[in-house]
């Protein structure tokens, strides 16, 4: 007998502990707002990002060389389409990446300014894994394309780049994503494009409505 009233009050204490403690807490979502574990970004909302003050975005002709193109002004879009509980991976669609081409130098020779960059071929789709990698990927069928306009003595050159996608990466120590040594290949173009271009950048913060966002 008294066997069993002892396992009968261990049930019993066992049980009212799990009633105080009430339900495990639900798991939050792979994409927050004002912290890690905050709030969870809403599908639908757009996040913005410039790039990281003091940095630039550099477009270079080799992943270790400094010749090529660099700005001090560039901003990316895009709009979250998934963000499922982490861990998980969380959907976007960038829906622009835009450059300001007078923030923009180049020190290649005989190139005397840049008139611009575009990115082409937009929206692109991007994921967002819990550990923080985000790939970038065209729509079926297409590349990932950057078009530079260099100015010269003789006119405006126009350098096509592609590539198949991008790989970056997040980091909740300032919200932001870098993009390191993505490479590049010259689809069309005189002799002053280089061959291949590297491109790295960091943008942040990466907000949503001006909080930042975080990465679970």
């Amino acid at each position: 007998m008294r066997k069993r009233s002892l396992a009968a009050l261990a049930g019993t204490v066992t049980a009212l502990a799990l009633a105080a403690a009430g339900p495990a807490s639900a798991a939050g979502a792979v994409l927050t707002t004002g912290s890690a574990g905050g709030t969870a970004v809403a599908v639908g909302d757009t996040l913005t990002a410039p790039l990281a003050s003091g940095t630039t975005a550099t477009f270079y002709s080799s992943a270790t060389g400094t010749s090529g193109v660099k700005c001090t002004s560039s901003q990316f879009t895009a709009k979250v389409t998934a963000n499922p509980t982490a861990p998980g991976t969380a959907t976007e669609s960038v829906t622009a990446h835009t450059f300001d081409s007078s923030t923009c130098t180049s020190n290649v020779t005989g190139v005397l300014g840049v008139n611009g960059i575009t990115i082409d071929n937009l929206p692109y789709s991007a994921t967002v894994a819990s550990d923080g990698t985000l790939k970038v990927s065209p729509p079926s069928g297409s590349v990932v394309q950057a078009t530079v306009k260099l100015r010269t003595l003789l006119g405006t050159v126009t350098c096509v780049y592609q590539a198949a996608g991008l790989t970056g990466k997040a980091d909740n120590a300032d919200s932001s994503i870098t993009f390191t040594n993505q490479q590049f290949a010259k689809s069309s173009g005189s002799s002053l494009c280089f061959a291949n271009g590297f491109f790295t950048a960091k943008y942040a913060p990466v907000t949503d409505a001006g909080v930042h966002v975080f990465v679970n």
